[in-house]
Parts: C-alpha cells; sequence; structure tokens
C-alpha cells in the first residue's frame, strides 16, 4: 500500500477507530459510549478500498487495535476481552459498504449508515438476549433487552450519520484537491 490514496484512507481508518476512546478519555461522565466513527469506518473503507481483502483488513485491524487500547485503558492488561460477535457485525457492516463501490451519494451513504445502526442494534441484542449476557435479573426479555439498549442505539445510529459524513464528505473534498484522490481510480474488485 505504498500509494499516496492507500495511506490516506488507512489513515482516515485509524483517525476513525480512536473515536473510540474519545468518551473515556475525554469525558467519561457524557453519555457519549457508542457515538464513534467505528460502522462509518467499515462502510467507508468498504467503499473506497480497491481489493475486498483490505477493505476487511484495514477496518478489522483499526477496531481490534482501538478495543486493546481502550480495554487496557479501563481495565488494565489483565482483562483483554475482544467481543467477536461485533466483528462479525462490523464484517456486515463491511459488507453493506461494498454496495457503495462506485455509488457513493448523500442518500446511499446516509441510507447504509441507517442500515447498519438498525441491523446491529437488532442483532447484537438478540445476541446479548439469546446467550444471556448481562442479565443481572432472571426474567429479562427480548424486548427489556431492546429497550434497554435505545440509548446505545441512538448515539451509534447518530455517530454513524456524523462520521459517515465527516468520513465521506472529507474524503470527497480531499479527492477534489488532490487528483491522485480521484474517484476514477478507485474500484477495481478483487
Amino acid at each position: 500500500m505504498q500509494n499516496p490514496r492507500g495511506i490516506v484512507l488507512v489513515a482516515m481508518i485509524v483517525l476513525a477507530a480512536s473515536t473510540r476512546l474519545i468518551p473515556p478519555l475525554v469525558a467519561p461522565w457524557v453519555n457519549l459510549w457508542n457515538f464513534t466513527a467505528i460502522g462509518a469506518m467499515c462502510l467507508f473503507g468498504a467503499a473506497y478500498f480497491q481489493r475486498k481483502s483490505i477493505a476487511f483488513a484495514v477496518p478489522m485491524a483499526a477496531l481490534f487495535l482501538s478495543d486493546v487500547i481502550l480495554t487496557s485503558m479501563l481495565y488494565g492488561f489483565k482483562e483483554i476481552n475482544v467481543i467477536s460477535f461485533s466483528y462479525v457485525l462490523f464484517g456486515l457492516t463491511t459488507l453493506l459498504g461494498m454496495t457503495l463501490r462506485g455509488r457513493v451519494t448523500f442518500l446511499n451513504v446516509t441510507a447504509a449508515a441507517v442500515i447498519s445502526s438498525a441491523g446491529f442494534f437488532l442483532l447484537s441484542n438478540f445476541h446479548v438476549w439469546l446467550s444471556g449476557h448481562g442479565a443481572s435479573m432472571k426474567d429479562v426479555t427480548l424486548l427489556s433487552t431492546y429497550i434497554a439498549a435505545i440509548p446505545f442505539a441512538k448515539n451509534m445510529l447518530l455517530g454513524n450519520l456524523f462520521f459517515s459524513g465527516v468520513l465521506f464528505g472529507g474524503y470527497e473534498l480531499l479527492s477534489r484537491r488532490l487528483p491522485v484522490l480521484n474517484r476514477a481510480s478507485l474500484v477495481k474488485a478483487s
């Protein structure tokens, strides 16, 4: 990945992953959990990386690195725990982002951000309920699991919309100023 476009894309994705560190570092008292660029970076990487393998690898590596940093900050290195089901869901978000290849418009990106947020909410909370994670009471229902997750889902939706605007809009602005980033050379499926 020695081309300038690849370097810019990787840098934008690494910066996007670092948004996960904002709530615990900057304002732990503010309810910003899930207001991050993780979903947006999966959509973005899938839409702009030429090779599908890199479209998956770069966002997942950035997500993993942010997981390690975040977990070590909150719990110390004794309890580094990567939630694998989230990676599956972000992989699905990446697949959704591949539908944006060559079709990046405001409406398409907005729709993908909303669909990925809704899908993540439905699937992750079904998984939480099914597996019994976080159940401190015996009678936790699927509905109560979904209701308890609404604040996180709202923040994820707002984060996906905001950061999709930042990533996709920022890249489009950069590509107008730097011809090497031009969209004509972007999508080459592998």
